[in-house]
């Protein structure tokens, strides 16, 4: 080819993204280079979808986690208690954790998948039944679901946009919010919530989602100057909520 360059099947990446609906519409949307068809596209190491469901990303961290966890079952007569936990945050919570805040707003059932995640490694580390509850173990944990670690993830990114701590590709995503004059003291801190007309795509962006979770925080919390701090008692707030 020209400029010595040579063509890569198989790093070739083509993404179209629409609603499901969009897509019902049309058939047989394929890019194939060298008799290969291209697929979903990765960055950073998250698979994207046409759709956004994220769910080739999803099977991909279960498929591993379980991987690792299998592994670690082998090797856990041998570790401490403090050294298996250590594994399984480097292994699996890493994993979990990894871009969450793009899994805001998915479906109930992935979620669930992820979950189960979660809950295996908790049974693994403290040599639970599968019988057994998992709710008080997750507590003694002290480990926040899924759910609640992207709710986490977003807020914690919200707070260091609000400080000038984020990149401003994702401040100039947030406007404070500017009620009347005449409750202007009951707003302090909040931001505004725009317009969104897809529960799959607009929901789901952070310009709509921080604001939800920012605005329903109690304000004491929103109002913290030091990040660390807020962390803390993000997390602590977060903790409460779920295990009350």
């Amino acid at each position: 080819m020209q400029h010595n360059l040579l063509k890569e099947s198989n790093k070739t990446e083509l993404l179209l993204i629409g609603s499901k609906s969009t897509f019902s519409k049309v058939t047989n949307i394929t890019l194939t280079i060298d008799g290969t068809i291209v697929s979903p596209a990765r960055n950073l190491c998250v698979i994207f979808d046409p759709t956004l469901s994220l769910e080739p990303h999803i099977r991909q961290t279960v498929k591993t986690s379980f991987f690792h966890l299998r592994n670690i079952a082998k090797i856990l007569p041998s570790l401490t208690r403090p050294a298996a936990e250590r594994l399984i945050h480097a292994l699996i919570s890493s994993r979990l954790d990894y871009c969450n805040s793009l899994l805001y707003g998915i479906s109930t059932t992935s979620l669930n998948r992820l979950q189960r995640v979660q809950n295996a490694a908790a049974r693994l580390l403290t040599h639970t039944k599968s019988w057994h509850h998992i709710t008080p173990v997750l507590k003694d944990l002290h480990w926040l679901p899924i759910s609640h670690r992207i709710n986490y993830k977003i807020l914690v990114l919200t707070y260091k946009a609000l400080h000038h701590l984020a990149p401003p590709y994702l401040t100039n995503l947030l406007t404070p919010y500017q009620p009347p004059w005449s409750l202007r003291s009951t707003a302090a801190g909040l931001l505004s919530i725009p317009t969104s007309t897809l529960c799959s795509f607009g929901d789901r962006a952070f310009s709509v989602a921080a604001p939800r979770l920012w605005n329903a925080l109690p304000q004491d919390l929103r109002d913290y100057e030091s990040l660390t701090v807020f962390q803390s008692r993000l997390k602590t707030h977060l903790f409460n909520s779920v295990y009350p």
